[in-house]
């Protein structure tokens, strides 16, 4: 079952790409359910998209393709209003194509979601994870599906993965991961680290990614995966 949210947004992109084959960007959308930022648009997106009602279209960037409405959504009599959208009503209707355009939603080249930037992550030996009300804005094309949050990278011992001291790791929110996956490992609930997890002889061993460094390895009640590596931000001064 959808939520109130889910429902709005859904109508929204459906009857705009009935109309010009075009989604709204993500401001658009953020105006219309009347969010507070496209952080709450991007959640959504995630939501229809894990419930199979629409999915980003493969080597298509930032395509959205509708599959399905639920029942309640195909009746006009349950249908939200469209003033409920915060739709602007002078918009001309577009004149139809004399091809019917495909049902694939192109959102604007730069949208962007805002994400938490918790504190500091280290890339070297651990450090506390410091706790922030900051924010940054990330490129939506960047992040998939998920909650995701931000750190600065402080360190260089994932420097061989292409992870540098300064960097900006984006994470996606989970408890578990694979051997192989860059982990935000929380050690003995008081320091972060990032770092390749590996499971050894009922230990958990984090990999470094610079031959400095030696691998750490902690007793599995130690060690609590809080996110796996989704991508990087670099700032060039």
């Amino acid at each position: 079952m959808l939520t109130r949210k889910q429902q709005e947004l859904l109508i929204f992109i459906d009857e705009r790409l009935k109309a010009d084959g075009v989604s709204p960007s993500f401001e658009e959308m953020k105006d219309a359910l009347n969010l507070k930022s496209k952080s709450g648009v991007h959640r959504l997106i995630n939501a229809l998209e894990e419930r199979a009602f629409i999915r980003r279209l493969p080597n298509r960037a930032r395509a959205l393709e509708v599959l399905r409405l639920p029942d309640a959504l195909k009746a006009d009599a349950v249908r939200p209003e469209r003033p409920a959208l915060n739709l602007v009503a002078s918009r001309p209707a577009p004149t139809p194509p004399a091809v019917a355009p495909p049902a694939v939603a192109m959102l604007a080249a730069n949208d962007t979601i805002t994400v938490p930037l918790h504190g500091r992550i280290a890339a070297g030996q651990p450090i506390e994870a410091l706790e922030s009300d900051q924010s940054l804005s990330v490129p939506a094309a960047l992040l998939g599906p998920g909650d995701h949050y931000a750190l600065e990278v402080s360190g260089d011992s994932m420097i061989e993965a292409g992870i540098h001291n300064g960097d900006y790791a984006l994470i996606r929110r989970c408890e578990t991961a694979r051997d192989g996956d860059i982990v935000v490992a929380l050690i003995n609930n008081e320091e972060a680290t990032l770092k390749y997890l590996r499971h050894e002889k009922g230990m958990v061993r984090l990999d470094p990614a610079n031959s400095a460094y030696l691998p750490q390895r902690y007793h599995p009640d130690q060690v609590r995966i809080q996110g796996k590596l989704a991508g990087l931000l670099r700032r060039y001064h």
